[in-house]
């Protein structure tokens, strides 16, 4: 008995996952000028969301995220660049924090590996190529 207890408890965990409390006054709100809210769309669709981490903010439904939402468009409407409130995101989160990362030492593993494996495909595909030949 206390085994289906705990294990329905761990199903029922992801229920309580977000904190129930309403969302943020602009997280689902579009600003009134549409030249701001454009600039805010635009930024939020390339900032990842800290908690679904496969989803922009734009995309994501997680409380996090609307509060991500909410505080780029206060900050655009106060009059904030969207650079402006991107580095201040990426100075509290890190880098993880955009879809594009800068090119920097903690980086370029990142940027790198894609060119690493291309290179290693083609290195693997002239060898296979040359055993058909010969």
């Amino acid at each position: 008995m206390k085994r289906l207890l705990f294990l329905l408890a761990l199903l029922a965990a992801p229920l309580h996952a977000d904190s129930g409390l309403p969302p943020a006054a602009l997280a689902n709100t579009q600003l009134r000028d549409p030249a701001q809210e454009a600039k805010a769309q635009a930024l939020m669709v390339t900032l990842r969301c800290l908690v679904c981490q496969g989803q922009s903010i734009a995309d994501s439904d997680a409380d996090m995220a609307g509060d991500m939402r909410a505080l780029v468009r206060q900050r655009i409407a106060a009059g904030e660049s969207p650079d402006s409130v991107r580095r201040w995101l990426i100075d509290r989160y890190g880098d993880y924090v955009t879809y594009d990362p800068p090119f920097n030492g903690t980086t370029a593993a990142l940027w790198l590996a894609p060119l690493g494996m291309i290179a290693i495909g083609a290195w693997l595909a002239r060898g296979s190529f040359k055993r058909r030949r010969g």
